[in-house]
C-alpha cells in the first residue's frame, strides 16, 4: 500500500492536533466551570472551527510550496489534502468529546482526557507501522508531546475558574 506522503502528513497532523487542542480545551472549560453544556458548546465549537482553520491552512500552505518551486512536478492533489485534513481533525475531535456526551463531569473530563491518550497512542503505532518504526519509540514520543499540550488545558482550567 501505497500512501502519498502529503496525505500521511495531513492525516497525522490533523488527528494528532484534534486530540491535544480539543482535549485541551475541553478539560480547561470542564475544570474551569463544571457546566457540561459549556463543555459540548466549547467542544463542538472548537471541531468545527479547528477542522475547517486546519483544512484551509493545509491547501493554502501546500499550494504556497507548489507556487514557490515550479519547477517540480506534485503529485498530491490541493483539495484532496485540505479534505483530509479536515476529516482527520473532525474525527479526531469526537475522541474526547465522545465522553463528555456519556459521563456527568468532572468524570467525563478525566475520561476524555484518558480517550485522547488512548488515541495518541494507537495514532503512534499506526504511524510507526506504516513508516515501519518502533511502534513503542512513536507511541510513547507522540503521548509525551501530545500529554504535555493537553496538561495546559487542564492547568488553564484550574487557575481560571468562572
Amino acid at each position: 500500500m501505497s500512501i502519498h506522503e502529503n496525505y500521511l502528513r495531513s492525516t497525522v497532523f490533523g488527528f494528532q492536533d484534534a486530540l491535544v487542542s480539543t482535549t485541551g480545551v475541553i478539560v480547561g472549560v470542564a475544570i474551569g466551570t463544571q457546566d457540561k453544556g459549556i463543555v459540548l458548546l466549547a467542544g463542538v465549537a472548537t471541531i468545527m472551527v479547528e477542522a475547517l482553520s486546519m483544512a484551509a491552512g493545509q491547501y493554502m500552505s501546500e499550494k504556497t510550496v507548489q507556487q514557490m518551486n515550479k519547477s517540480k512536478k506534485y503529485t498530491d492533489n490541493l483539495v484532496i489534502g485540505a479534505l483530509i485534513m479536515y476529516g482527520s481533525y473532525f474525527l479526531g475531535g469526537l475522541v474526547p468529546l465522545v465522553p463528555i456526551l456519556l459521563f456527568p463531569l468532572p468524570n467525563a473530563a478525566f475520561a476524555s482526557i484518558g480517550f485522547s491518550l488512548l488515541g495518541l497512542a494507537i495514532l503512534g503505532v499506526s504511524k510507526a507501522k506504516l513508516v515501519k518504526e518502533s511502534p513503542v519509540k512513536s507511541a510513547v514520543e507522540i503521548l509525551i508531546l501530545g500529554g504535555a499540550a493537553t496538561a495546559v488545558g487542564l492547568i488553564v482550567g484550574y487557575f481560571l475558574k468562572v
